[in-house]
């Protein structure tokens, strides 16, 4: 995502309401600053999914994941924020719109999410999920996420 399609109010409303529907926002995390953050350099953007203009079916083809800098059609269907520290990958904000799960648009997110790793050379790709959400653990038990022995610290400032 490009900066000038962060500072794009109706494509940042879209994504935001997306990951408010996902249940992905919380209080302490700004939404709109993480797509302001995550345009603003080579190292991170965000993947987005639409339903093409002339669809009217969600089940249309999950394939046409973007960089949303590049992504064109009809509503949003899913997005995935992926960027990396040089060694590391990390997705953050999966999300498919409720009318489009099932259909592959998760994966297909993913798939997309690790090829642009794959494609700055990133050797291993990490995320975080809340520990009492059974089904999304369940989902990336089935794409072959593991998990790893260790101990995830923050700080927030």
């Amino acid at each position: 995502m490009r900066p000038e399609e962060a500072a794009d109010r109706a494509v940042v409303a879209a994504i935001v309401a997306l990951w408010d529907a996902a249940g992905l926002t919380r209080p302490w995390n700004d939404p709109v600053a993480d797509i302001a953050l995550a345009s603003r350099g080579p190292d991170s953007t965000i993947l987005i999914a639409r339903r093409p203009d002339d669809a009217a079916d969600p089940a249309s083809a999950p394939g046409g994941v973007v960089p949303a800098a590049t992504a064109h059609g009809g509503p949003i269907l899913a997005t995935a924020m992926v960027g990396h520290d040089g060694h590391r990958g990390w997705v953050y904000y999966l999300a498919v719109a409720p009318d489009a799960k099932g259909r592959g648009y998760g994966r297909a997110m993913m798939d997309a999410a690790e090829a642009w790793l794959r494609a700055r050379g990133v050797p291993k790709v990490q995320l975080m999920v809340r520990r009492d959400n059974a089904a999304v653990l369940g989902f990336y038990d089935a794409l072959g996420y593991g998990v790893d022995d260790v101990v995830v610290r923050s700080k927030r400032f």
